[in-house]
């Protein structure tokens, strides 16, 4: 859903920090869909609800530059933000949940904070930060700002650019997302995004699974009987083959895997009610130029290795 901030001038509140606005969205006015207060349809799967959590959410959005020096003709850091997070829940304590929230998608160190707080504070250190390897730059060059791998020692192609005399400009962006909201579970997907100049760029994916019934996060370990790791292997290696169109393990290194014989499962899930997604990051067990992969395990295929009464041995009785 593509939107245009400047069509909701007057809806939303606006917070100034850095010398930046900061914009803080209500959910509702973005996503029509995301105030879930549907009533039980009565209980099943083992003593779990059916509905759609009681959960209401919203967002807050930032747009940030940073120029070095406040001077618009040097090098700049970007920093876009978009973060989900609960603001009333009718099963879960708020406190708790809202510092999960916080605390997956910035970090341990930033979980004590209250939302917008938090999102304040990660700005500051992610500037703060960039600031900092400017200064580094300078210092190991002996140069007014030219970038390490561009002074001539290092530029095998001889001279440097006369347009690239300046330390790199930084980017990231950060945003949380809920892929499940029901049977008073979330499953939550973060994803990370940033540059520090040149052309390599780096993303990565962090699942996280809460239970609201019990008022914290679902760990691999709760889902399964002693020794699953191993035997989820084969279905996994069973699964990329599939996906990539291949036969063998040595196809999969061809277009880019690498250590898939020992490959085993990451604790990066998400659970739904059709089984259990595993995401392998970009460098876990391929070359940063794959996608990262990501498993689905159906509960049917695993229902022997679900430990008994845990909450995926729930969500396969659903179905």
């Amino acid at each position: 859903m593509s939107i245009n901030k400047c069509n909701f001038a007057g809806e939303y509140n606006r917070y100034l920090f850095m010398g930046r606005r900061f914009f803080y969205v209500p959910l509702s006015v973005l996503l029509l869909a995301t105030t879930c207060l549907v009533s039980s349809c009565g209980q099943g799967g083992g003593g779990i609800s059916h509905a759609t959590n009681k959960l209401t959410l919203d967002t807050i959005l930032v747009d940030s530059r940073h120029h070095l020096e406040g001077d618009t003709t040097k090098p700049y850091c970007d920093i876009h933000v978009s973060f989900v997070y609960p603001i009333e829940s009718q099963i879960a304590n708020l406190d708790s949940l809202q510092h999960f929230f916080v605390s997956t998608l910035f970090g341990p160190a930033y979980e004590d904070l209250a939302p917008a707080d938090a999102v304040e504070a990660y700005i500051k250190s992610y500037v703060d930060n960039y600031n900092r390897d400017a200064v580094i730059y300078r210092e190991t060059t002996g140069n007014s700002g030219v970038p390490y791998s561009l002074l001539p020692e290092h530029n095998h192609e001889g001279n440097g650019d006369a347009d690239s005399d300046r330390f790199y400009s930084y980017y990231e962006n950060i945003s949380n997302s809920i892929v499940y909201n029901r049977n008073e579970l979330i499953s939550l997907q973060v994803k990370q995004s940033n540059n520090k100049g040149g052309a390599a760029s780096y993303q990565l994916f962090r699942n996280h699974v809460y239970n609201l019934r019990k008022g914290s996060p679902v760990p691999e370990s709760d889902l399964f009987n002693a020794g699953y790791d191993t035997a989820l292997r084969q279905i996994i290696i069973a699964s990329l083959l599939e996906q990539n169109r291949v036969k063998s393990i040595d196809e999969l290194e061809e277009l880019g895997f690498f250590g898939i014989q020992e490959i085993l499962p990451n604790k990066n899930f998400l659970l739904n009610e059709e089984g259990i997604i595993y995401t392998f990051n970009k460098g876990e067990y391929s070359a940063y130029q794959l996608e990262a992969p990501e498993i689905l395990i159906p509960y049917g295929a695993i229902r022997s290795l679900l430990r008994e009464n845990s909450i995926a041995s729930k969500l396969a009785n659903l179905k």
